[in-house]
């Protein structure tokens, strides 16, 4: 029994289950159904908040691909891209499938993941849980009424957080599981309430079906300034891709996952899933906002059950507190999630070894070795027995979601810079004047990011006088009007020059070591834009 019609029936995907079917419900609908089935309530200024119990973030050592003859010589095979046999997922398949027949109820969205039409997919998603429904509805592309009328999903996921997974029988490593079938097209999920591992099931495939087309998929947000050029901003969590797309005078494409195509930036996403912990509405008011707003979806924000009263600083649940909402709660959102071919490149980076400026100009070639580098840095005191910071490398700024060789987005980057003429800039939101867990020393200056962005963005920064960094070799400003000169040259801020030069030099040789891996794969331009080591 179905509450709305599909155009595409499950039986027809060879599902049977005599559970009723709520299909393509809309976001009022399925908030109901999530407070009636008690999977969250209803906060006092109107979003739905909801716990994800033990998983608060991706299980990234949970996910498999599947190996056959479409990705055994197609995948970049390694700790990240780990294989599952095709008997093992069989056997997943069948107990996936047994446990759908069982369900009273199930929720499907037919869906796009990618705005730009010629280079979409449909995408199918199953779920037993109505939030989920809801975040997923939110996060993807939702088709027109029109379009549902011929929808014929060309990927499913099926997202079963009540489903518990045997290592032995399915071979993987928990009772936890992400598998996925790239000849099956299919995506199976068990074992976590972590809403963000559909968000990534979908990115992970047009990582995998878009660079076959020559487009360039992307970790990054987008947004348009009133010149009509377009900035796309690389980084991993926590480097402000979200904080800094999201500017009341720039157009926003989308803050997370995005295709460069010989035409357009389109947006992967028709929502937002923003970090809540510690929101500020002073420092980003855009996004505050949003937690204010029926629609929205709190994941692991701490709210008072009897007022209803949100407490963002409270990381009691998670320090990964997430809000999922549509792109057009952000006022200035582009209409159609597209924008024109990019003119700056951003690579977001938050060091906290002190040792970057807070922006630098790249060459072509230093924009692919940092974009195959992809770092960023953990704090201290984010995991037991961490107490220096640690330096993190993901390739492409997504190497987990990323299932081809780094060298073929790294290629596809360089390609499309020299096409276009983009220019490229690495930004620097981390600590300033010394390793963040020295006493005294602080986080760079949002407001000093947004200038030196604003005027790499307007172009008057390329009217400044530059210097070499001695051990990067970038261009990095020595004067900018409205920042402080110290800001721009690390090795001055710090208390202790030499102590910086040491910490500089380890850095340096930690790039050079994580580099040696992709070498072989890249021309010599790119290897002599590595960093120098005394």
């Amino acid at each position: 029994m179905t509450t709305a019609s599909l155009s595409y029936p499950l039986d027809r995907q060879g599902i049977a289950t005599g559970a009723v079917i709520h299909a393509n419900l809309g976001t009022a609908p399925l908030v109901e159904h999530a407070v009636t089935n008690g999977e969250g309530m209803l906060a006092a200024d109107g979003p739905l908040v909801v716990a994800t119990g033990e998983h608060t973030g991706r299980s990234a050592k949970d996910k498999f691909i599947v190996r056959d003859d479409e990705t055994i010589d197609t995948v970049w095979w390694g700790k990240t891209n780990v294989p599952m046999s095709p008997e093992h997922f069989a056997a997943l398949k069948e107990d996936f499938l047994a446990a759908l027949s069982d369900k009273q109820q199930l929720y499907v969205a037919d869906l796009f993941g990618g705005s730009q039409p010629e280079h979409r997919v449909n995408v199918r998603v199953i779920n037993e849980l109505a939030w989920h429904n809801l975040f997923i509805r939110t996060l993807l592309v939702r088709p027109e009424a029109h379009e549902l009328g011929g929808f014929v999903p060309e990927y499913t996921i099926i997202d079963l957080p009540s489903f518990r997974a045997d290592p032995a029988r399915h071979g993987c490593r928990s009772e936890t599981v992400i598998a996925v079938n790239f000849s099956e097209k299919l995506i199976l999920i068990g074992g976590t309430a972590y809403a963000g591992e559909m968000k990534k099931s979908v990115f992970g495939i047009l990582n995998y079906l878009l660079p076959t087309k020559g487009v360039m998929p992307m970790h990054c947000s987008a947004n348009i300034g009133n010149d009509g050029r377009t900035a796309v901003f690389f980084g991993l969590s926590g480097t402000g891709k979200t904080t800094l797309s999201a500017d009341a005078s720039r157009t926003l494409i989308g803050d997370d996952e995005h295709g460069w195509s010989d035409t357009a930036v389109f947006n992967f996403e028709g929502g937002c899933y923003a970090k809540m912990i510690r929101l500020s509405e002073e420092a980003e008011p855009e996004i505050y906002a949003t937690t204010r707003r029926f629609g929205t979806v709190l994941e692991n924000v701490v709210i008072d059950p009897a007022t209803r009263r949100l407490d963002l600083d409270d990381n009691s649940l998670a320090e990964n507190s997430r809000g999922a909402y549509p792109i057009n709660f952000i006022p200035n959102a582009s209409e159609k999630n597209m924008g024109p071919v990019p003119a700056n490149i951003i690579m977001l980076t938050a060091d906290a070894f002190g040792v970057l400026p807070p922006i630098a100009r790249l060459t072509p070639d230093q924009a692919m070795y940092h974009f195959l580098s992809g770092y960023t840095a953990k704090v201290a005191g984010t995991e037991i027995g961490v107490t220096e910071p640690q330096a993190t490398f993901s390739t492409c700024f997504g190497a987990p979601f990323m299932p081809r060789h780094p060298s073929v987005y790294g290629n596809l980057l360089k390609e499309r810079i020299a096409k276009g003429g983009a220019k490229c800039w690495l930004v620097n939101t981390g600590w300033t004047g010394g390793k963040a867990t020295m006493d005294g020393i602080d986080r760079m200056p949002i407001k000093a990011t947004r200038a030196l962005l604003n005027a790499a963005l307007d172009g008057s920064l390329n009217n400044v006088e530059f210097r070499e960094d001695p051990y990067f070799g970038f261009e990095v400003p020595v004067a900018v009007p409205g920042v402080e000169t110290k800001l721009l040259d690390p090795r001055s801020a710090w208390a202790d020059p030499e102590e910086y030069d040491q910490t500089a030099q380890a850095l340096v040789h930690q790039f050079i070591a994580n580099f040696g891996q992709f070498e072989e794969h890249v021309d010599e331009g790119v290897r002599r834009a590595a960093p120098v080591a005394a």
